[in-house]
């Protein structure tokens, strides 16, 4: 096994996933996407290198434009960039079947033979999200999930309003809830939720020509 996660001793009656980078390992496809619709957007080729990609990880593709936007003073329309940067995802999963994290997948399958409620909160809208499940053969795995689109705008990962939901939607007190992250926003949601942080090591940087692209 990967040994990306040392999973909790004590049970919770909750357990929450972040999608990409906690049960599958989507990153490295995610940050190709990004560069294709930056660059095709004028981005500079410093702007959202892999440390600064992961450490936007689980925030909605348009906050992560608009962020971008004000850090470097770009003025790349958000919507449209994110929506590009989402048919440049699903366009590269034509030809790739993304590998899961087998820890935390391994406690889903526990979590449902047992009955124990658990959800997906992820910064992917749906499509994407289902995307994401189908590639890594996990389609039909999880019946609640929650994403940007399910919560007022501007109210997702580092805001705690997706876990919320995610636990409201399980029917579990928030402070008897555990979520799995590998980004700082969405560990900074989990905690803001008043929920526990079991953390994900984060996926290795893909290769020095892929950073380049």
């Amino acid at each position: 096994m990967s040994e990306r996660v040392t999973l909790p001793q004590r049970t919770y009656g909750g357990y929450i996933f972040d999608l990409d980078g906690t049960l599958v390992d989507s990153m490295p496809t995610h940050y190709r996407a990004w560069r294709w619709a930056l660059q095709k957007h004028g981005a500079p080729h410093e702007v959202f290198l892999w440390e600064e990609f992961n450490a936007h990880g689980g925030m909605a593709a348009h906050d992560i434009v608009a962020d971008l936007n004000r850090t470097y003073g770009l003025d790349m329309p958000a919507h449209l960039t994110a929506d590009e940067k989402r048919e440049r995802y699903a366009y590269l999963l034509e030809s790739e079947q993304l590998p899961v994290i087998e820890e935390t997948v391994a406690l889903v399958h526990r979590l449902r033979e047992q009955g124990i409620p658990y959800a997906i909160g992820t910064g992917s809208m749906l499509p994407g999200a289902l995307e994401t499940l189908r590639s890594a053969g996990l389609e039909g795995l999880f019946p609640i999930i929650v994403t940007p689109g399910d919560v007022p705008p501007g109210r997702g990962k580092p805001n705690p309003d997706i876990f919320l939901l995610c636990a409201e939607r399980m029917g579990v007190n928030p402070t008897d809830c555990i979520v799995f992250e590998d980004a700082a926003p969405g560990m900074a949601a989990a905690r803001a939720a008043g929920m526990a942080v079991c953390a994900v090591g984060e996926c290795p940087p893909p290769p020095d020509d892929e950073q380049k692209q």
